[in-house]
């Protein structure tokens, strides 16, 4: 995390909160949440059920409305006051953000090539550019020489380095993974957090995981800590993450 403070941060998110329902069914899942995570951090979100860890992420993710607060990304001002400034959040999704996945979520039907691809090509890249662009991913995250495969014939590791690839399509420097590595055994989940820390060093972005898995806490820069949708600690590591 050295010298990423210096940094103006890429995602700020300030004093948001969420509640679903009114009267006695209220229920505050975010209460007056700030953080700010600046390029090349890896960052979890760590509590139990409930915390309001997964809404956090999804308010991140635009994806979710917020009740009040305000939210930057990538130096844009998106939300104030509970309100966002873009007509259209699809769009600002596919500008802004990538997202992984426990499960691959990749289509059945569509080589790994393909499952990279489309992203592009739903955000207006011609074919041959998609394609290319998709190689070029499959590449990076070493898993080039299973571009022809179907996803029923990747192990769980190769899969989720083609969600990854996906994620990165259309190079958002902020990613956001919900449990990405749950599914995977202590090695795979290592590889794949080293290959997430590439992706944050190299290309400066913010990664932001939901996690459980304790098997990967040594992985992050920071750890923010939810309860009952408040932020209750943000512990900083001693030293960065050295693979």
């Amino acid at each position: 995390m050295s010298g990423t403070q210096n940094q103006p941060p890429l995602v700020r998110v300030d004093r948001v909160s969420k509640h679903f329902g009114e009267g006695e069914a209220r229920v505050d899942a975010l209460r007056d949440v700030s953080i700010e995570i600046h390029p090349g951090e890896v960052v979890a979100l760590l509590g139990p059920s409930g915390s309001g860890k997964t809404t956090l992420l999804n308010v991140i993710g635009c994806i979710l409305d917020p009740s009040s607060g305000s939210m930057e990304l990538d130096g844009e001002l998106v939300l104030e006051n509970g309100r966002w400034l873009r007509p259209n959040l699809r769009k600002l999704r596919l500008d802004k953000i990538g997202f992984i996945f426990q499960f691959h979520n990749l289509i059945p039907f569509l080589d790994a090539t393909d499952n990279v691809a489309l992203v592009l090509q739903l955000a207006g890249a011609d074919a041959d550019t998609a394609r290319t662009r998709a190689l070029e991913l499959l590449d990076y995250l070493e898993v080039g020489h299973r571009r022809n495969a179907m996803p029923a014939k990747l192990s769980g590791g190769e899969a989720q380095r083609v969600a990854i690839a996906r994620a990165l399509a259309n190079r958002p420097r902020i990613i956001l993974a919900d449990e990405p590595t749950a599914a995977l055994d202590s090695k795979r989940a290592g590889i794949v957090m080293d290959l997430l820390r590439k992706v944050a060093v190299e290309q400066q972005a913010a990664i932001i995981a939901v996690t459980h898995d304790e098997k990967i806490f040594d992985r992050f820069d920071r750890i923010f800590h939810l309860r009952d949708g408040r932020l209750a600690v943000d512990d900083t590591a001693r030293e960065p993450f050295r693979s």
